[in-house]
């Protein structure tokens, strides 16, 4: 059913609020992105208007209706009667005006189609011969009943929906006609393809209105209210109803909407704790005028129901009743076996999980499902993975922070915006000479350190690292860095214990200057034991000279 509803990848965001609102849970999640799971989607339409980020967008067929305007022969547009909700104080005249300036030949009222189809209702329960009838003219209880109630098949009313009826009627009427159904519903789309030789083409009231609104057309007040139009109130919750004459007292009458409702009401006639009854069953809250396109764009459900209710009539439209095999639809089981853990292989998820114990199941539903078992049940069909359980991941990333902060050497020390310890480390309370984290912590830092610098970082937004520091009370020399969390609004001082670094580099320096004095002395030394040779070598080397000049000239003498 992806073809129906896409999704823009950029922008999902882990929610997981489609996952918790799908009634079928037919949405998987891997690589960070949500995934319809076409064979299970049923339509509803749910994770269009709950997703916050706009990441689901439905199918848009306005190219389509215009192809069919430009095409060959009249096009007719079934309008559902839920378009009194849509479009308030309009009326059918005032909507078939606008829709003939778009091009089309004629506009009539799905209503037409729905007296058609409650006329079968009401045959259906004269003749008795069903236990229980559901009635087919909502797609998406049709598809959930298919796809994971098949039990419950032999139960579905087999007769067309309405808009099916209608679009039937108008092609007996007009064999060359064409016909756009527009309505509040996605699932209809996917009806319209199964049945495209009678629907050729569905759009929503919101593709409608873009249309109007990109051709400059609007809608004018042209409001009729006639007595022979009473399944106008078809798309109300109980519309279906007040709309037949339940002459049968053998019948109970049952009104049902919205999914969580249809789903209990399937399971119980599922395990036999309904009998002769005739449920009407829609999926929407409210039924059609809480339609999925509707609620997204707006949703008054009051006013909606009101407005369609004074709409509508006391009487049948005047209708000319086809055949009851031209009435007739089969619902084939659309059922896709599904794996299931075993309860070894289910326990080995849960461990996974970090669901050791019953209790730890906490079922919370923030990863979209129920239970922990149902989305360890997921996770085993490839539909889920581990990491979107909020509660083992909190717990994961504090078990992670703490050991960091418990094993680190370093000390640490976490202040909020006041500058009040509100952590503190094993390694920094043997720095600080502190017994207990509780003798400390709610504190100002200033009973442990000076708070110079962490006002600066406050102020100035600026971290300042490795900064070296000598802790005189503590007799310990330390390199502290302090960092500002700007979105928390928490300060981080991260101090290393250089002491020994520092009193070893004293050291050295020490005998770095004792070996230049000394060397210092022996060069000195040295220097003078120099001169004093190189004076006495200089007088010996004088009267050497003399006497071997006395000696040369005695020589020349004799």
């Amino acid at each position: 059913m992806s073809e129906y509803i896409r999704l823009k990848e950029a922008n999902c965001k882990n929610c997981y609020k489609c996952i918790r609102h799908c009634p079928a849970k037919s949405i998987s999640f891997s690589g960070n992105q949500a995934h319809i799971v076409s064979d299970e989607c049923v339509l509803c339409g749910q994770c269009f208007i709950v997703c916050p980020q706009n990441a689901k967008i439905i199918r848009d067929d306005s190219d389509k209706a215009k192809m069919l305007l430009s095409g060959n022969g009249p096009v007719f547009a079934s309008i559902a009667p839920s378009f009194a909700a849509a479009f308030p104080g309009i009326g059918i005249a005032g909507m078939e005006s606008a829709l003939k300036k778009l091009g089309f030949f004629a506009v009539e009222e799905t209503a037409i189609g729905a007296t058609i189809v409650k006329k079968q209702y009401e045959n259906l329960i004269e003749q008795g011969e069903q236990d229980i009838i559901i009635s087919s003219c909502c797609p998406t209880v049709n598809l959930m009943i298919q796809k994971h109630f098949t039990e419950v098949l032999p139960y579905l009313a087999k007769v067309v929906s309405p808009m099916q009826a209608h679009c039937r009627d108008i092609k007996n009427r007009y064999p060359d006609a064409k016909t756009v159904f527009i309505g509040p519903c996605i699932s209809k789309k996917y009806e319209a393809d199964e049945f495209s030789g009678e629907v050729d083409c569905v759009l929503t009231f919101d593709e409608l209105s873009n249309w109007l609104r990109a051709e400059k057309i609007e809608t004018a007040p042209q409001l009729d209210r006639i007595e022979k139009s009473r399944t106008r109130i078809f798309p109300t919750a109980g519309g279906i109803l007040k709309s037949m004459e339940r002459k049968s007292e053998e019948y109970s009458y049952l009104s049902v909407d919205g999914h969580e409702n249809c789903i209990n009401t399937l399971r119980d006639i599922s395990a036999g704790k309904i009998s002769k009854c005739f449920v009407e069953m829609s999926a929407c809250i409210g039924s059609c005028i809480g339609g999925p396109v509707t609620s997204k764009t707006r949703h008054n459900p009051v006013r909606d129901f009101i407005a369609v209710e004074k709409y509508s009539g006391i009487r049948d439209f005047d209708v000319k009743m086809p055949s009851a095999d031209r009435l007739s639809r089969i619902f084939e089981s659309l059922e896709q076996l599904q794996k299931y853990p075993n309860e070894i292989q289910l326990n080995e998820i849960l461990m996974k999980m970090g669901k050791k114990t019953p209790a730890d199941e906490l079922n919370c539903g923030s990863c979209g499902y129920n239970s922990c078992r149902e989305k360890a049940i997921a996770v085993f069909q490839g539909k889920a993975d581990l990491t979107m359980c909020t509660p083992f991941l909190r717990d994961k990333a504090e078990t992670f922070s703490n050991n960091i902060l418990k094993n680190s050497p370093n000390g640490i020390i976490v202040l909020n915006d006041v500058l009040e310890v509100q952590q503190i480390n094993p390694a920094a309370l043997k720095m600080l000479n502190i017994r207990n984290a509780s003798d400390i912590v709610g504190d100002n830092v200033v009973r442990i350190l000076d708070p110079g610098v962490f006002m600066q970082v406050r102020k100035t937004g600026r971290s300042v690292r490795d900064n070296r520091v000598y802790l005189a009370e503590y007799k310990r020399y330390i390199e502290q860095t302090v960092i500002l969390d700007k979105t928390y609004r928490m300060l981080l001082c991260i101090m290393r214990d250089v002491t020994d670094e520092e009193n070893e580099r004293q050291k050295k320096e020490a005998i770095s200057r004792q070996t230049i004095e000394i060397t210092d002395k022996v060069v000195e030394k040295q220097m003078r034991v120099v001169q004093e040779i190189a004076s006495l070598l200089g007088e010996t080397t004088a009267e050497t000279k003399v006497a071997l000049t006395k000696l040369k000239e005695s020589l020349k003498d004799e």
